[in-house]
């Protein structure tokens, strides 16, 4: 399991970050401004985990080449498609915690939420990187049953992964029901 982000900003703070989260006024302000960086730094960190299983797959079309058909092509093009698609969408989201003047205020117990929301996330892309491993080997192999139980595998999983993301978003943006 990964570290918490949380914590480690915690730990990353300066002393005179410190000092300001007990000078009243600046501790809320300045609590909110960490939390930001650790949306970001999370946020960063899937876009780059989602762009490495991406050129995963993008291997295992190379090995589809030169031993599948068409079908099989169009169905990993799809997949890498869809991962171009959700990688963009993390990497430039609006940030999961607002500053004092921003529209969108998110309070700590959301913010916790929003990690629960990361959290099962990097579930989804421990899952994809296992199916990617396995989608090669299957394809190495010719193994036309596992690559095809592998590939919508993978399609669960970034669709999963996409679906959590967005639900996550609406939380940011108070708009979920």
């Amino acid at each position: 399991m990964p570290t918490d982000i949380r914590g480690r900003v915690e730990e990353d703070r300066g002393i005179l970050k410190k000092i300001q989260s007990y000078v009243p006024g600046f501790r809320g302000y300045r609590l909110r401004e960490d939390l930001r960086d650790a949306d970001r730094m999370l946020r960063s960190q899937l876009a780059q985990k989602l762009g490495l299983e991406r050129r995963g797959l993008e291997e295992c079309r190379g090995l589809l080449v030169r031993s599948f058909g068409s079908k099989e092509l169009d169905q990993i093009g799809g997949l890498i498609n869809h991962f171009k698609k959700v990688e963009g969408a993390v990497t430039h989201a609006e940030m999961g915690y607002s500053g004092f003047a921003a529209d969108i205020q998110i309070k700590e117990a959301e913010l916790d939420r929003l990690y629960e929301f990361d959290a099962g996330m990097l579930d989804h892309l421990v899952a994809m990187h296992a199916s990617i491993e396995s989608l090669k080997n299957a394809l190495m192999a010719a193994d036309e049953a596992t690559s095809h139980k592998d590939l919508m595998n993978i399609k669960a999983r970034i669709t999963d992964f996409e679906d959590q993301f967005n639900r996550r978003m609406l939380v940011i943006q108070g708009t979920e029901v």
